[in-house]
C-alpha cells in the first residue's frame, strides 16, 4: 500500500467523540483550504458508522458552504433521520470554528434485486496505457504552473489522473465542454464496501468544476477564474472494487449566473457503470478591481 493511499485510509478512520459525533482531520498538503472530495468522504464516513453493516450507500446530496481550514480538526455531527424496513436516511453537518462548512444527506438501502439497465461505456476512448502518465504531464507544464500546483503535483498522492486529451490545458480555445478522464487509487483499497464508496466519493469531486470551463477557454488555474464547489449529488448504482482504473466521463451542459453545471458517470473498465455524479460550482469572472 502506498504511503498516500495509508494517508487518506487514516484521514477516514474518524475519531468517535459521542454518539452521533465524530472528529476528522486533513493532510497539510499546502493548500488553502480543505479538498471538497475530503470533506465528502469523511461526511460519508461519519453517516456509516450510525447505520447498520447491511446497509449500503446508495445516493448522497451536498452543499459547500464555507471553505475548509486545513490547520484544524473537522466536527461532523449525525442526525439519524430515518430508520426503515429498507432505508436509512442521514444528515450530517461538518463544522469548523463553530460554524457549519458543509451539510450532507444520504440514503442507504439493503441489498435487493429488480430491474437493471445501464448506459454503456462510450467505445472510442485510449485506454490509460497509452496515455501521458502524470510525471509527464507535470515534465511538460511544470514552468507554467503556480508554486503552490507544483507542489501538489509532485507530492505523492492517493489518485492519479490521465486525461485523454491535453488540449485545455495548453491553449485556450474554447472547446467543447465534455472530458474523459482516467482515474485510479495509486495503491489497494482495502476489500471493504463502505471504504471504497467513502473513496470513490473522494475522488468523483475530482476535475468536475474543470469541466465546465471547457467552453470558455480558461481552467481551474486560470487567475481571473474564481471558482468553487457549491453542491455535489453522487449515485452508487453497483458496488464495484476500486482495483483498476475507472474511467471517468464528464459534460457540462450549462453555465450561467456565475455557475457552472457539470454531470458524470463512472466506468469501471469491463464497462460497469458504477456511478453517476452532479455538480454546480462557482466560476466568477474576476474583475480587475475585485
Amino acid at each position: 500500500m502506498s504511503s498516500a493511499i495509508e494517508e487518506l485510509i487514516s484521514i477516514l478512520d474518524l475519531e468517535d467523540l459521542e454518539r452521533n459525533l465524530f472528529r476528522g482531520r486533513s493532510p497539510q498538503t499546502g493548500w488553502q483550504r480543505v479538498f471538497g472530495g475530503q470533506v465528502i468522504a469523511q461526511a460519508l464516513v461519519a453517516a456509516q458508522r450510525t447505520v447498520e453493516p447491511d446497509r449500503a450507500v446508495h445516493s448522497l446530496h451536498c452543499y459547500f458552504m464555507r471553505p475548509g481550514d486545513p490547520a484544524v480538526p473537522i466536527i461532523y455531527e449525525v442526525d439519524r433521520i430515518r430508520d426503515g424496513g429498507s432505508f436509512t436516511t442521514r444528515r450530517v453537518v461538518a463544522i469548523q470554528h463553530g460554524h457549519a462548512i458543509f451539510s450532507l444527506s444520504a440514503s442507504f438501502q439493503i441489498d435487493e434485486p429488480g430491474l437493471e439497465h445501464a448506459i454503456e461505456m462510450p467505445e472510442g476512448i485510449p485506454g490509460p496505457e497509452t496515455l501521458l502518465r502524470e510525471k509527464d504531464l507535470i515534465a511538460q507544464f511544470f514552468d507554467q504552473l503556480p508554486e503552490h500546483i507544483k507542489r501538489y503535483w509532485l507530492s505523492e498522492r492517493p489518485i492519479e489522473l490521465r486525461p485523454v486529451s491535453l488540449t485545455h490545458y495548453i491553449t485556450r480555445e474554447k472547446l467543447p465542454p465534455k472530458q474523459h478522464i482516467w482515474v485510479r487509487a495509486t495503491g489497494e483499497i482495502p476489500d471493504d464496501r463502505a471504504l471504497q464508496s467513502a473513496v470513490l466519493a473522494y475522488l468523483s469531486d475530482m476535475t468536475l468544476l474543470d469541466t465546465s470551463l471547457f467552453a470558455h477557454g480558461r481552467s481551474v488555474f486560470d487567475p481571473e477564474i474564481q471558482a468553487a464547489s457549491l453542491d455535489h449529488a453522487m449515485w452508487f448504482h453497483r458496488p464495484h472494487k476500486l482495483d483498476d482504473w475507472l474511467l471517468y466521463t464528464q459534460d457540462s451542459p450549462n453555465a450561467s449566473g456565475a455557475r457552472g453545471f457539470t454531470r458524470g458517470s463512472i466506468y469501471a473498465t469491463d464497462g460497469t457503470l458504477v456511478a453517476s455524479v452532479a455538480q454546480e460550482g462557482l466560476i466568477r469572472l474576476r474583475t480587475k478591481n475585485a
